[in-house]
C-alpha cells in the first residue's frame, strides 16, 4: 500500500511537489512502514501526540471564553490544516506533508496565547520561541521509552521550524503553511471578535473588504483562490500584490483593533504574575517538578534550569496552569 502511494505521487504529483520517497529521512533511521508514507507517519504521530491533544485548551486570542464556538488552538490547528490541504491539492503538491507541518507547527505555544510567549521570553535568559518550541516538543519533549522525541522526517522539523516570520522553508508544501496559518487567524480572529462584540463587519476598512470579500467565507475563498492562481506552474507560493497588500492591511488593523486592544489585554497583567510566580517558584527549587518530567532530563547537564522549567510552563494548558497556581499559593479552608 505505501508504495501504490508512493507510484502515485509520482505520476500525479507536480514536479515541484516534495515526493515521499525523496525525503531525506529521520535523525534515527527506522524501517517502512507497509501501509504509510513517511509523511503520513508524521502526520499521525503529531495527531496522537500528548502536546497535540492540550491545544484544545490553549488559548487562540480570548483567555478561557466561556462559550464554546470561541476558536482554541487546536480548532486555529485544524483550520490551518484545512486550508493548507487545499491549497496543496489545488496545485498538485504533497497534501500529506502538507498536513504534517500543519497539525504540528502551534505544538510550543504556551498557556495563555502569544501574551505566554512574551512573558516566557522575557524570563529566559536564552529567549523563547514558539516555533522553535514546537521543534523541541517533537524532537525531544515527546519522548518515550522507546524513542526520543517523535523521530519526524527533516521536511516536517523544516515546515515546523520556518512556518511563521521571514523565515523560509526548504519546500513548497511548508510555505503553504505559512499563508494558512494566516489566512486562518486573520479571518477566525475577524469571526471571534465579532461573536465577541469587540468588531462588525462594518468596521472593517471598506478599501481592504473591497479586494478581500465582505463575509468570512468570500475572504477565505479570495486569499486561497489568489494564491492558487499566481503559484500554479511556479516553483514558488506566492499572493498577487493587491490581495497580498490587502491582507497584510488587514492583519495591521487587527493588531490596533484588536489585538492590543484593552479588552483582549485586559488579563494580561494576571496572567503575567501567574507565569512570572510560577516560573520562580519551580527555579527555586527543581525538586518541585514533577518526578516525570525531571526524568527526561537524566542524566544531569543535558539543559539549564530555566530550560527544564520553560519546557514544564511552556506545555502547560490555561486551566491547569490557573490550577497549579491555586494549588500551590491561595489558601484553602480545612475541615475538622
Amino acid at each position: 500500500m505505501r508504495e501504490k502511494t508512493e507510484r502515485r505521487e509520482r505520476d500525479h504529483l507536480s514536479p515541484f511537489a516534495m515526493l515521499a520517497q525523496d525525503s531525506r529521512g529521520r535523525k534515527s533511521p527506522e524501517a517502512p512502514c507497509p501501509l504509510r508514507t513517511v509523511f503520513q507517519r508524521d502526520r499521525d504521530r503529531i495527531l496522537h501526540s500528548k502536546a497535540f491533544r492540550r491545544l484544545k485548551h490553549k488559548t487562540q486570542v480570548y483567555i478561557d471564553p466561556w462559550k464554546d464556538h470561541y476558536r482554541t488552538r487546536m480548532t486555529h490547528t485544524l483550520e490551518v490544516a484545512q486550508i493548507g490541504r487545499t491549497i496543496a491539492r489545488a496545485l498538485d503538491l504533497n497534501e500529506d506533508l502538507t498536513e504534517a507541518i500543519a497539525l504540528g507547527h502551534d505544538l510550543g505555544h504556551t498557556p495563555f496565547g502569544h501574551m505566554g510567549e512574551e512573558i516566557l521570553n522575557e524570563l529566559n535568559p536564552d529567549g523563547f520561541k514558539h516555533y522553535e518550541q514546537s521543534v523541541r516538543v517533537v524532537e525531544f519533549l515527546e519522548s518515550t521509552p522507546r524513542r526520543q522525541g517523535l523521530n519526524l522526517t527533516f521536511e516536517v522539523l523544516d515546515g515546523i521550524r520556518h512556518h511563521t516570520g521571514d523565515l523560509k522553508a526548504e519546500t513548497l508544501e511548508s510555505r503553504i503553511i505559512k499563508y494558512a496559518d494566516r489566512i486562518a487567524y486573520i479571518n477566525h480572529d475577524i469571526d471571534d471578535s465579532i461573536r465577541a462584540g469587540l468588531l462588525s463587519e462594518e468596521r472593517l476598512p471598506g478599501e481592504l473588504t473591497d479586494v478581500l470579500g465582505h463575509t468570512h467565507g468570500d475572504r477565505i475563498s479570495t486569499m486561497i483562490l489568489d494564491i492558487v492562481k499566481n503559484s500554479e506552474g511556479k516553483n514558488e507560493i506566492i499572493m498577487s500584490n493587491k490581495v497580498q497588500w490587502a491582507t497584510d492591511a488587514l492583519r495591521t488593523f487587527l493588531f490596533d483593533t484588536i489585538y492590543l486592544s484593552e479588552k483582549v489585554k485586559s488579563e494580561a497583567d494576571q496572567a503575567r504574575f501567574l507565569l512570572e510566580t510560577l516560573y520562580g517558584y519551580y527555579l527555586a527549587d527543581l525538586s518541585r517538578l514533577p518526578e516525570e518530567h525531571l526524568a527526561m532530563y537524566r542524566p544531569a547537564g543535558t539543559a539549564t534550569d530555566h530550560t527544564i522549567v520553560t519546557d514544564y510552563i511552556a506545555g502547560m494548558t490555561d486551566r491547569y496552569a490557573v490550577a497549579a497556581f491555586e494549588a500551590l499559593f491561595l489558601p484553602r479552608g480545612w475541615r475538622v
